[in-house]
């Protein structure tokens, strides 16, 4: 509910409504806000005048530069994520911490157990200096919503954005759809058309490319998918035996699986293991992440390679480019993704009905 044009759950003028008044983007605002050069002199006037006239608070905490001006910087970097494990988050945060340090900064761990509501409360009390910026890997808020923490002085960067974030936010991330193209063509190499996937959950950003991906590389061999072998679970071991189950009860099951990460796809062989069939005799399985389990897990696990170290490493590099006023040239990276073939994936067999 808005009064007056504010929000009446908190009292004020959000950045959506200066934008929207003043005629620009959400981010141009965030721009102005901060004093970022690369605004006009005249949509720079025409937002300040929005502002004050909104009520906007037009100054945001400032920050130290490497030229020693404004209060000392904290040598902190917020790291915000669901959760340290499995290995795809840990991965991330070892990249950017080993990052940090190399700049004489340290990582302040934030899990917010998948908790929108923690996650903004922890967000607003680095939004107050807590930190010099943060880093949010699948964060929930929105692109409007963390462009208001910008608007305060925060600088951030999303890696692995949870949905598709508005065009000018700092972003990193992998090619996923480029990615699930790799892994469905290997199984269709070998021989596979009855591929099923396993998903995770609908709407997630990640899920969505790779879909997109898995679809392209078997229309590509003219295979039509079929929606029966297409199962959404929710990127854990359990979802994975879940949902491998239900493929394998399919009247005519699948030769094969893709899971769209490496927890489902192990998930996914305990269940093939558990009712006798052979691996990769009997079904093919492919992961995605390329975590320290798909090495350690018998047989090795065929999956796509997520440069996940390096995800964080970047994020850094662009968050430390905000913290000194630099350009970010370019606001959104997408590393390249590879595919590592070991011994979960063989040309199909006869599956064998529990």
């Amino acid at each position: 509910m808005q009064v007056d044009g504010r929000d009446a759950s908190h009292g004020r003028v959000t950045i959506r409504q200066v934008a929207e008044q003043a005629g620009v983007s959400i981010a141009t605002v965030s721009r102005v806000v901060n004093g970022h050069g690369d605004v006009s002199v005249q949509t720079r006037e025409t937002v300040r005048r929005v502002m004050r006239e909104r009520g906007y608070p037009a100054s945001p905490r400032t920050r130290t530069t490497r030229n020693g001006t404004g209060p000392a910087r904290t040598a902190l970097v917020g790291v915000i994520m669901p959760v340290v494990h499995p290995g795809y988050f840990a991965v991330i945060l070892s990249g950017a911490a080993e990052a940090l340090y190399e700049h004489d900064m340290r990582a302040v761990l934030c899990p917010t157990r998948h908790s929108r509501s923690r996650e903004a409360s922890l967000l607003e009390r680095l939004a107050h200096g807590a930190t010099d910026g943060a880093i949010l890997v699948l964060p929930e808020e929105s692109t409007a919503e963390l462009l208001e923490l910008t608007a305060q002085g925060l600088p951030l960067v999303v890696v692995d954005p949870l949905r598709e974030m508005a065009a000018g936010f700092p972003v990193v991330s992998a090619a996923h759809s480029a990615g699930a193209t790799l892994a469905t063509r290997h199984l269709l190499e070998l021989g596979h058309r009855r591929i099923a996937a396993i998903t995770g959950p609908a709407g997630w950003l990640a899920s969505q490319e790779r879909l997109r991906g898995y679809h392209g590389a078997l229309a590509g061999e003219g295979v039509l998918p079929d929606p029966a072998v297409i199962v959404s679970s929710d990127f854990a071991v359990d979802g994975g035996r879940a949902a491998a189950a239900a493929l394998l009860d399919l009247p005519d099951p699948p030769t094969a699986i893709f899971a769209f990460n490496d927890s489902m796809a192990i998930g996914a062989m305990q269940t093939a293991r558990a009712r006798g069939l052979r691996l990769p005799a009997d079904l093919s399985v492919v992961g995605f992440d390329d975590t320290s389990e798909a090495v350690s897990v018998v047989p090795g696990l065929t999956t796509v390679r997520q440069p996940l170290a390096e995800m964080g490493r970047i994020a850094v590099s662009l968050l430390l480019r905000q913290i000194e006023d630099r350009r970010i040239e370019p606001m959104r990276v997408e590393l390249e993704t590879t595919l590592v073939i070991r011994d979960s994936t063989a040309p199909p067999g006869t599956i064998r009905r529990h």
